[in-house]
Parts: structure tokens; C-alpha cells; sequence
């Protein structure tokens, strides 16, 4: 008697960057569709993020996606195409070790990347090792960049943050934690990176040695 197969559980990941130039993430979800329909996969969610760009780092959606692959809720993800699932090549690789790892497979439909199979897995490798090469790139050419300004004999490092400033955006996030960072940006006349590093140092205690007591 034929052994039965076991029903592989799949999730959709669609993402569109604007909102109001046409773009429709059925596009991307309708062949996915498909696609699971002839290969017998069922369907239990699909996740979409509208309006996101590529760039950012918040993806509602996507974070949620990659929860129920963590909670082994889904076997599968499926993407149209790599460039809607990573944030960039580092990123992408990172997101898809740690699926391998926790047993979850991923395709992307448009570039025929299978990574439940032998070849796919090959793919990863070679993905894998373009985005070393570019971390070895990149850091090779900060590298020369230094050394050349300190040639010329500029002065290399950061300039010391205040303390003060960052406790004012303690103090601002304590007294109200209801702002967001723009909004404690545009109060205190900070830089909104500078107000996200320092409040997630804050909540990761990275700055309990300091006094930010209100």
C-alpha cells in the first residue's frame, strides 16, 4: 500500500512598494496560487505588505510571517520574487539559513529558487557566497578609505555622543511612551536614527550604567 504524503502547510508573501501607482500584490499572489494548487500544497495564510519599501526595516507582515515559521505553524513560504522577501543580500541570507535551520522551505516562483531541493540548496551556497564576497568588498574599501584619510591626516572615529542627549530622550520616552521616535525627534531636534539607536540601547540595557532616571 503507497504511503500517503504528508499535506506540506504554505504561506504567500507578497510586497508592494507604493500604493498609489498601480501596483496590485495580486499580481504576485494569483500564480503562487497556482502554483501551490498543482503542487498540492495547502494554503494556510497569506501575507501581505502594501506600501513598504524594500528599504525599511518594519514589515509588519513579513515579521509575522516569520514568526509562524518560527512557531513550525507553515512547512513553506512562497515569494514571487527574492527581491519582495529580502531586504538586501545580507538580510536575505540570514532570514534564509535560519529557515533551513528551523526545517522551513521557501521557493521564489520567478527565480526558480527551490530550496527543498538539491539544486536549490546549491543556489543558497552560491547566494550565500555572494554576500561574503560583498562584506569582504565593502570592508576592503572602508579600510582603504581610512587609511588614505589618514594619509592626509584627518582624524578617524566618531564624535563622542552626550550623554545629556541621550537622556533627554530617555526622559522624553519615559514621560510619554506613547511618542514615536518622530515625534521625540521633532521635539528634542534630534536625528530619528539617533533617537531609534538610542532608545532600542535603552531597551536592550545597553544604558543601564547610566542615570536616566525621570
Amino acid at each position: 500500500m503507497e504511503k500517503e504524503r504528508p499535506i506540506i502547510r504554505a504561506a504567500l508573501y507578497a510586497r508592494c512598494s507604493t500604493l498609489d501607482k498601480g501596483q496590485d500584490p495580486e499580481l504576485q499572489l494569483a500564480p503562487l496560487r497556482e502554483y501551490c494548487q498543482k503542487r498540492g500544497f495547502n494554503i494556510t495564510g497569506e501575507f501581505v505588505d502594501n506600501g513598504i519599501s524594500g528599504i525599511k526595516d518594519k514589515r509588519p507582515q513579513l515579521d509575522r510571517l516569520l514568526e509562524a515559521a518560527r512557531k513550525r505553524h507553515i512547512d513553506l513560504i512562497l515569494v514571487w520574487k527574492l527581491d519582495r522577501f529580502g531586504r538586501g543580500l545580507k538580510q536575505l541570507v540570514m532570514s534564509l539559513s535560519e529557515l533551513s535551520n528551523i526545517g522551513v522551505g521557501f521557493i521564489s516562483y520567478q527565480d526558480n529558487l527551490d530550496l527543498t531541493t538539491p539544486q536549490g540548496r546549491l543556489m543558497f551556497h552560491i547566494i550565500g557566497a555572494m554576500a561574503e564576497f560583498e562584506r569582504e568588498l565593502i570592508c576592503e574599501r572602508v579600510k582603504a578609505g581610512i587609511d588614505n584619510a589618514r594619509r592626509k591626516g584627518k582624524k578617524i572615529g566618531r564624535k563622542a555622543i552626550p550623554l545629556i542627549d541621550q537622556a533627554k530622550i530617555i526622559e522624553a520616552h519615559k514621560k510619554t511612551p506613547s511618542l514615536s521616535i518622530r515625534q521625540i525627534a521633532q521635539s528634542l531636534g534630534f536625528k530619528k536614527s539617533f533617537v531609534h539607536k538610542t532608545l532600542l540601547n535603552f531597551r536592550s540595557g545597553l544604558l543601564d550604567k547610566y542615570d536616566f532616571a525621570a
